[in-house]
């Protein structure tokens, strides 16, 4: 299977105005400090972390939505970083994005047909071809062709979203960006959604950047998932394997916070201390030494590596992977086989 994007120690940084006016040093947040990853077509990416971590600003960088400071983005195997004017016009075709927000994201003075067909109009597609995809996108994600001359406010927030993921597939993009889809919607209307998304998944043969805090929508929808902190990936894996075998402590914090649904799986719930530094004065060495139990001299002198830490390909930034795999055996043991043959 073929690589469809790789992104290779992506960062931006945004500006701050510095409140010493004497200084002759601007001062910066690292918003993504050095991110580095791949995407197999037909593939899903989860990219999970922390409010504030990084993972939206990953997303439009690579979108171009915001101009990247430093790094290498390779889409559909052509270096895409310095496109502008026409080149980066084209472009947007293959590569959508799905905002967070249902409700912020349709303008609520067009109705749903001309936003839908805006993007096919901008690429001079043919009146009677418009007319046709709109009818099949509008069936596609589970709405009826009498809507589309309503306007945004009188959907609900899941039809809302299911207008906005119709507009993302106007232009049949090889690449759609998830940013936090579901995340505004009830939990019930998230398992629709994320049904839907899998099901247009298989019929387009999109590829799929699922940007997410929740871990379990993100396992269910994910084949690989990344975990951000502050800006870098801190672990990359496998979904079953990165949910079955965290290798950092911040990845089995996270984890430990999703409800068990197995009554025989005792898990016990990693609560980690202090808050989560700025990343405009992030700490030295490894960023996660603030709140990790276990820090030690050399965290706070070095900073980790993103490295192989398994025969499978698991990649983690630790410098204690050994100790974290020791105590996700002893607080977390596995069901034995008695207890798996009880759940059937």
């Amino acid at each position: 299977m073929s690589t469809l994007l790789e992104v290779n120690n992506l960062k931006k940084y945004f500006p701050l105005k510095n409140s010493q006016l004497l200084s002759r040093h601007k001062s910066v947040l690292k918003a993504v400090d050095g991110v580095s990853f791949s995407v197999q077509a037909g593939k899903t990416l989860g990219l999970v972390g922390e409010s504030g971590c990084g993972k939206s600003t990953v997303g439009r960088s690579i979108l171009k939505l915001v101009k990247p400071t430093a790094g290498k983005i390779i889409f559909n195997g052509e270096s895409i970083e310095s496109y502008r004017g026409e080149k980066l016009r084209k472009l947007r075709k293959d590569m959508q994005i799905i905002f967070q927000d249902p409700y912020a994201s349709l303008n609520p003075r067009r109705t749903i047909a001309q936003m839908i067909n805006e993007p096919m109009k901008i690429f001079n597609l043919p009146k009677a071809n418009r007319e046709k995809k709109l009818k099949h996108l509008l069936d596609v994600v589970g709405l009826q062709l009498e809507h589309k001359d309503r306007y945004p406010h009188e959907f609900s927030g899941g039809q809302r979203q299911r207008i906005g993921i119709a507009r993302a597939l106007a232009l049949e993009p090889k690449l759609v960006i998830c940013d936090e889809p579901v995340s505004a919607l009830d939990v019930s209307i998230q398992a629709q959604i994320i049904n839907l998304m899998e099901d247009l998944q298989a019929e387009f043969e999109l590829t799929y950047i699922f940007i997410a805090h929740d871990l379990s929508v993100v396992h269910h929808i994910s084949d690989q998932v990344a975990v951000m902190y502050l800006g870098e990936i801190v672990e990359m894996a496998e979904v079953n394997e990165l949910y079955e075998s965290p290798k950092h402590p911040y990845t089995q914090a996270l984890l430990s916070a999703i409800p068990e649904v197995n009554p025989h799986q005792k898990k016990q719930r990693i609560i980690l201390k202090g808050d989560l530094p700025s990343p405009a004065n992030p700490p030295s060495g490894c960023k996660f030494h603030t709140r990790c139990p276990f820090k030690e001299e050399i965290c706070i002198r070095e900073k980790p590596v993103l490295k192989q830490v398994s025969t499978e390909g698991q990649l983690a930034a630790c410098h204690f992977v050994k100790e974290v795999m020791r105590r996700e055996t002893e607080t977390n043991p596995k069901p034995d086989k008695k207890q798996k043959e009880t759940l059937g």
